[in-house]
């Protein structure tokens, strides 16, 4: 179940970065793309929430304050993280900017073996540090000169790793937050734990540019014939990864998300027209080669 989900949960959201990508190359901000992601696909995850409850499943009443603490602390890590993807995508073409931000693989393990004490086999440990060995082929930024170290300086790398970090960081917190819900219907786990991130993105970055850049809210309405499928295939992908992380390990989920980057190399050269260099396919191989490993060993 959980591995079709993520399936399903990588499509989308390659979709919904497209969408975000093409929205901040002249109409909106990092910021303002990232909202529109919320903002958007708040009324439909009320929706569906609403649909299922209505045909018979029964809502769980016992929220935890842990439940909370976990919803809390993964949906701002979202929020941050997907800024920095945007940045990402101004600085390196999109293909390469999906591949930096699947650091979060790694990163799952460490911070899921921190906080919920989930670790990987020895077998899947290699098939992720495959997956570094990529993501360190990639690093090399066309537009710094100098030494392999001051690659990974890079403004570019920084985004990369940060978004990886704290994409890592919400995925773990978010099925924190699903396994704090006591229910047997995973279904129906993710919903909820979904509307209630969900509603408070929104809330916190409604504020933010409020007070920071209010002519952003105005922006993101005029957009709203992009934002609305923004809105819908971000709806599509969170539920689908909520789903996964209701049923397995953060760490395994993510890393079988990796074949998000097959989707995004199909996007970057087919819609955005953009150029990828042999040390960036050379890298994307080690990247698929780690999701192959981890496919036969899970």
């Amino acid at each position: 179940m959980w591995v079709s989900f993520t399936l399903l949960a990588a499509s989308f959201q390659t979709v919904r970065f497209m969408l975000q990508k093409y929205l901040s190359m002249d109409a909106l901000s990092a910021e303002g793309a990232t909202f529109a992601r919320f903002f958007f696909s708040f009324p439909f995850v009320l929706l569906g929430l609403w649909v299922y409850v209505s045909s018979g499943h029964h809502v769980v009443l016992d929220v935890t304050f842990r439940f909370w603490i976990f919803a809390t602390i993964g949906g701002l890590a979202q929020i941050l993280a997907t800024v920095c993807v945007v940045l990402l995508f101004q600085a390196r073409n999109f293909a390469v900017g999906i591949t930096f931000k699947k650091t979060e693989v790694v990163l799952s393990v460490l911070v899921g073996l921190a906080v919920l004490g989930e670790g990987v086999s020895a077998v899947g440990l290699l098939a992720i540090l495959l997956g570094v060995v990529g993501v360190l082929l990639l690093s090399k930024d066309p537009a710094v000169d100098g030494y392999w170290w001051q690659h990974l300086l890079s403004r570019a790398v920084a985004l990369g790793l940060s978004s990886g970090g704290l994409f890592a960081i919400s995925a773990v917190c978010y099925r924190g937050a699903t396994l704090e819900l006591e229910s047997d219907d995973p279904i129906l786990r993710a919903g909820l734990t979904l509307a209630a991130v969900v509603a408070w993105q929104v809330v916190i970055m409604t504020l933010w540019l409020v007070v920071r850049d209010p002519e952003q809210m105005r922006s993101v309405w005029r957009t709203r014939r992009v934002g609305v499928w923004v809105g819908l295939t971000s709806l599509g992908g969170s539920f689908c990864w909520f789903v996964a992380f209701a049923v397995q390990t953060a760490a395994y989920v993510k890393a079988l998300g990796q074949v998000e980057l097959i989707f995004s190399i199909l996007a970057s050269v087919l819609f955005f027209k953009e150029t990828i260099r042999f040390r960036e396919v050379a890298g994307m191989g080690f990247l698929a080669s780690s999701i192959l490993l981890l496919i036969f060993v899970i």
